[in-house]
């Protein structure tokens, strides 16, 4: 597994300059995030969702059920945004100067990556949100080095309430 996120990582293109291709394709993202259903699906999910493991999320929201959608909805959405940042189409580090959320949801469904990935026989499920969430990681580490410890203590707070 670690192989193949190097070999994607190296696969970016770097590009020094952000231009406003970059920006207008930040701004038509963000522009998808407003729309009502995404935006319940993205309160549901960081006021509910746990990081359940796979058992126990499919009979905490079985298929067909609003939450199971909503769930859905997310990761795939975020799933896209990081292809579209993976492959160099917006420059990462102004992606990254510019939203989080998306950490948030690799760190709220990671712990159950591996069981769902066998699951579904996929060993790339949502591979491209893992990788730039890694990226992101070690971005946020040379800026704030205690930033990303804290967010998680803020995740776990959460996730006990």
């Amino acid at each position: 597994m670690r192989l193949e996120q190097e070999v994607l990582e190296e696969a970016i293109p770097v590009r020094e300059h952000t231009d406003h291709h970059d920006a207008e394709l930040l701004l038509r993202l963000y522009d998808m995030r407003r729309e009502e259903k995404l935006r319940q699906a993205r309160e549901w999910f960081a006021r509910e969702y746990r990081g359940e493991t796979a058992e126990a999320f499919t009979r905490k929201y079985p298929p067909g059920s609003d939450e199971n959608a909503f769930f859905r909805m997310l990761v795939s959405y975020w799933e896209m945004v990081a292809s579209i940042v993976n492959r160099g189409l917006i420059n990462q580090e102004f992606f990254f100067e510019n939203t989080g959320e998306f950490f948030a949801v690799w760190e709220k469904i990671k712990a159950g990556m591996p069981a769902i990935r066998e699951s579904f026989k996929n060993p790339h499920l949502w591979k491209n949100l893992e990788v730039l969430a890694g990226n992101y990681e070690k971005w946020m580490s040379k800026r704030a080095p205690e930033a990303i410890d804290a967010f998680r203590e803020r995740l776990r707070a959460m996730s006990k309430k």
